[in-house]
Formats: structure tokens, C-alpha cells, sequence
């Protein structure tokens, strides 16, 4: 067994769903999951101007959006806090994504993510 098995994967093998679920679920999480700099801009704390400065700077630095738009006085660190915050309270995990495109059900979700929590355990363990 593959030391870093997907959850999706994991699915797919026990026959709970197909390859084509995997790919709508995905497709929900890029749609939902919106990213620091969308969140700015749909409250109107950053421009698109802004967004893309940040974005050039992202490509040599590596750094996370956040860092540099705080470095720059684009956002003051309350503010980042505050669109993090809101991040991660609408962040639509990948089961949550297969139960909104109707792939699986919520309980057998539940239940999968406990065996496959159980076998990720047993194959980190020494």
C-alpha cells in the first residue's frame, strides 16, 4: 500500500465512488476555497493592481500571500488575521466536496475517514 494514500483513492479502491467524483469534488473545493487575496478583494481591502503586485513578489520570494501583503502596508496584520479567519471558516474539505456533488453521503463519509484514519495510523507507526 502506498505510504500516502489519498482519501480519494482510498475510496475509489473500496468501489464508493468513481474517478469522474473525484474530479467534481476538486472542482467544488477550487470554486469554494477562496484565497487570501479574493477574500480581500471581494471586502475591498485590496485591489487587483494590489493582488498582482503581491503575486510577482510571490513568485521569487515563495513566500505566503499574507507575509508579503503585511511586508508591503497593503494589509495591516489584524486584517490578515481577519481574512485567515474568515479562510478557514469556509473551507470546504475534500468529503464535504464529495457530499455536496452528491457522490457519497455524509455518514459514509464519516465512516470511511475513520478506517482510513485507522490505516494511516498503522502505517506511520514503527
Amino acid at each position: 500500500m502506498e505510504k500516502y494514500l489519498k482519501f480519494g483513492r482510498f475510496l475509489m479502491e473500496r468501489g464508493l465512488i468513481r474517478e469522474a467524483d473525484i474530479h467534481k469534488a476538486r472542482i467544488a473545493q477550487k470554486r469554494d476555497n477562496l484565497r487570501v487575496g479574493e477574500i480581500a478583494k471581494a471586502r475591498g481591502m485590496l485591489t487587483e493592481e494590489d493582488i498582482q503586485r503581491v503575486l510577482i513578489i510571490q513568485e521569487d520570494t515563495l513566500e505566503k500571500f499574507g507575509q508579503i501583503a503585511v511586508r508591503e502596508n497593503l494589509l495591516s496584520r489584524q486584517q490578515l488575521n481577519e481574512l485567515l479567519k474568515e479562510q478557514e471558516d469556509r473551507y470546504l474539505f475534500f468529503g464535504e466536496a464529495l457530499v455536496l456533488v452528491g457522490a457519497i453521503s455524509e455518514e459514509e463519509v464519516i465512516e470511511q475517514l475513520k478506517d482510513f484514519n485507522k490505516l494511516k495510523f498503522r502505517s506511520h507507526q514503527p
